[in-house]
């Protein structure tokens, strides 16, 4: 019986996907639920599973190929079994036994499939290609051993590295063009979309978390016992948001056309970053969630980010973005707003500084925070008044374990 492969169906937010890799080929064995094709949408990557052992029979649009929603990728034929490999001609009796040993000494031995190129990205074919690498022998980083871009590039640099001083040619200005990934080019969308459809503004605050680290050093161990997941700074922010967010709703709102629309629920994007872009996974119901539901969700979000498993649900919705430019040593920063939310959070770099404490100069563990937020609807009072209201929590933590 014949199986068609099929696109899955898109949400009405992704028009179309690129067909990303291949990882069978025509005449190669399925089982059920073994991923055939991964297709590349503008924000994440899809797997294409078989539904039924049997054999792949045709591939009916290759990789670089377009598709949309339903269209046929290729065709599975159920219940069949793959082609044994074509024996070697049998030796006759008439020749020597010297001569059958010198035949299979020569004869190719039988080894597991080569990582090819086919097996690739696009973007990790195009640095194969470019800098003349076999796949084959650069050790895979990727889900399942998969060879990844970023193993090419770093095997790439490893022996240019080494002979850059004898190849290096005098006043040599090497340029590369590289187009943009679906995800890359969707995320440049979106920022430009912020940039002229919102009226953005950003305000700053700071605040001081000895009572946060306190809190942290005194519970983490137990925390830690008891859930499994360490106690980190991103689930009391997160808490703190939610919390805040129900206090002053303007900030939970968004624009749609002429309307405003209040949500009576707090779903908190995250910010995460990975080697394709940033990725937004959503904590639904975080008013819900206790601090160690936040920091599971967390964990993993960004395991699924990091082995390119999150799905389109992951990432849908979202009222209120929180973003830590300081995982990677920002001080200070302006977030863009997310559309079509209303107001992003920005943490930073945690830093010792000296502050005025009851009349004394004191060191204390200072982050800068700051809110970014579309003026159309939400004033400046009401974005200054979320960012204490945040700082008030964070200063009191205690006050957030009893929710007051």
């Amino acid at each position: 019986m014949s199986l068609e492969v099929k696109v899955p169906v898109l949400p009405e937010s992704v028009s179309d996907a690129t067909i990303a890799t291949w990882h069978k080929k025509p005449g190669d064995a399925v089982k059920r639920d073994e991923n055939l094709v991964d297709l590349e949408t503008d924000k994440v990557v899809l797997e294409v599973p078989a539904t039924a052992d049997g054999v792949l029979k045709e591939i009916l649009k290759q990789t670089g190929e377009t598709v949309t929603s339903g269209e046929v990728l290729g065709i599975v034929i159920e219940g069949a079994a793959a082609e044994p490999a074509k024996a070697a001609p049998a030796e006759a009796p008439a020749k020597s036994e010297g001569k059958a040993e010198a035949a299979k000494s020569a004869a190719p031995a039988k080894s597991a499939p080569a990582k090819g190129v086919d097996e690739l990205s696009p973007a990790g074919r195009r640095v194969a290609t470019e800098e003349n690498i076999d796949p084959a022998k650069v050790a895979g980083t990727g889900r399942d051993g998969r060879v990844t871009k970023e193993d090419l590039v770093n095997h790439a640099k490893a022996p240019a590295a080494a002979a850059a001083p004898a190849a290096a040619t005098p006043g040599a200005r090497p340029e590369e063009r590289v187009p943009m990934t679906r995800m890359r080019a969707k995320i440049a969308e979106r920022l430009m979309l912020s940039k002229n459809s919102i009226a953005m503004l950003t305000s700053f605050n700071e605040i001081n978390l000895a009572k946060v680290g306190a809190l942290r050093k005194e519970l983490g161990e137990q925390f830690e016992k008891t859930n499994g997941v360490k106690l980190g700074y991103m689930s009391f922010f997160v808490k703190a948001a939610a919390e805040a967010l129900k206090r002053h709703p303007i900030i939970n709102a968004s624009v749609d056309g002429n309307d405003v629309i209040y949500h009576g629920y707090q779903d908190i994007s995250i910010a995460v970053s990975t080697d394709k872009g940033l990725v937004t996974p959503v904590l639904r119901d975080a008013q819900n969630m206790s601090f160690a539901d936040v920091e599971k969700a967390i964990i993993g979000y960004a395991k699924k980010a990091r082995e390119g498993g999150l799905t389109l649900d992951d990432l849908a919705g979202g009222t209120f973005t929180i973003t830590n430019g300081g995982t990677f040593g920002s001080l200070f920063s302006t977030p863009i707003v997310n559309p079509p939310q209303s107001a992003i959070l920005g943490m930073h770099a945690i830093k010792e500084r000296a502050i005025v404490e009851n009349g004394q100069v004191v060191a204390a563990p200072m982050m800068y925070v700051a809110i970014s937020y579309d003026h159309r609807i939400i004033d400046g009072k009401d974005a200054v008044l979320f960012l204490v209201d945040i700082k008030n929590q964070l200063e009191n933590p205690h006050r957030m374990l009893v929710g007051i």
